[in-house]
């Protein structure tokens, strides 16, 4: 298929809370439709919320649990469980944002415990692999929690990350990410000292994605999983390099673009690889930080479109970004 057909590639990340990534996709499609062009959905995740969805590509099932949220509660989470024995668990699952009220954000208090609970599900319901996505969760807690219930990994396992940060310092699971999870400044370096402190998760303090999901990287490598950038593993598993070869447009964004946004998520992956392929990229935002976009515009986003902020506008903002973009 020629460029000239002005094909579109719709690969988003979620909304996170607003828009699945597979809902965002189709939003854009339908705009670039309605302007006359064609367009390919592609939803996409990076180690955070979707990821079970977008590798979950072969015969399987949606497994339930009944594990504890970040604040000992019970709750029913899920997990992907392939027919050969594979399952893909995501962190945010268990113990994510998502699951706490505004005014419950604690994570001074927030536990990791019932991702530990949900690993050892999966397990007990018969996998003999394990992908933990580790993305979205609401603690920064260096596993600790989860270390209570899983002192050593059952089966082989990978963890996708979802940020290549290290687990201290101003990239770190603390400062970059405890007050997006309720921290305020005092509280965030009460948790820098108490992640700094832990001698088992110092010697893997700079592996890339170590601070991913509240230093929950860290502390699965200590157990002797493998760090693996969750954004590649979706691209290889969706061919997104084929996928885009030929065509003319990759749209891609999430619900804030900001200096994270730079640290292994799905706008900075897909900029780096449609760079490789001479495939011009539009990302999109809900919220837009000038700093993270700058850092895509400097790694060659030919734009950063800011939404209207709504979330209840959110898909006909996609919609009428998708016909722009098509009928420009």
């Amino acid at each position: 298929m020629s460029r000239e057909l002005r094909r579109t590639v719709c690969a988003p990340d979620s909304l996170k809370g607003v828009l699945s990534a597979r809902e965002a996709a189709a939003a854009l499609a339908a705009g670039a439709r309605e302007a006359g062009g064609e367009a390919d959905e592609l939803p996409l995740a990076d180690g955070g919320e979707g990821t079970a969805e977008a590798l979950a590509l072969g015969p399987g099932e949606w497994r339930r649990a009944t594990v504890s949220d970040p604040l000992g509660r019970p709750i029913e989470a899920r997990y992907r469980l392939s027919v050969g024995g594979e399952a893909v668990v995501e962190a945010a699952e268990a113990i994510g944002l998502w699951r706490l009220a505004p005014d419950e954000l604690d994570p001074l208090r927030a536990s990791s415990r019932g991702l530990g609970e949900l690993i050892l599900a999966a397990v007990e319901a018969g996998a003999v692999r394990l992908t933990i996505a580790l993305g979205g969760t609401a603690t920064v807690d260096g596993g600790a929690g989860l270390l209570e219930v899983l002192p050593e990994l059952p089966v082989p396992t990978d963890a996708a990350y979802d940020v290549r940060s290290p687990l201290l310092g101003p990239r770190g699971a603390a400062r970059m990410f405890g007050p997006q999870k309720g921290a305020g400044a005092a509280e965030v370096e009460l948790l820098e000292e108490r992640l700094a402190a832990s001698t088992r998760l110092a010697p893997y303090a700079d592996v890339p994605g170590a601070g991913a999901a509240g230093g929950l990287g860290a502390a699965l490598a200590s157990l002797g999983a493998e760090l693996r950038p969750g954004l590649e593993l979706v691209l290889t598993a969706t061919r997104f390099r084929e996928r885009i070869a030929e065509a003319a447009l990759v749209v891609t964004g999430e619900g804030t673009v900001d200096a994270s946004s730079a640290e292994g998520k799905v706008p900075a992956g897909v900029v780096d690889a449609a760079a490789e392929a001479g495939v011009p990229v539009v990302v999109f935002g809900g919220r837009v930080d000038p700093n993270g976009a700058d850092a895509l515009l400097a790694a060659g986003a030919r734009e950063v479109v800011a939404l209207s902020g709504d979330p209840g506008r959110a898909r006909d903002d996609l919609v009428a970004l998708g016909a722009r973009l098509a009928s420009s």
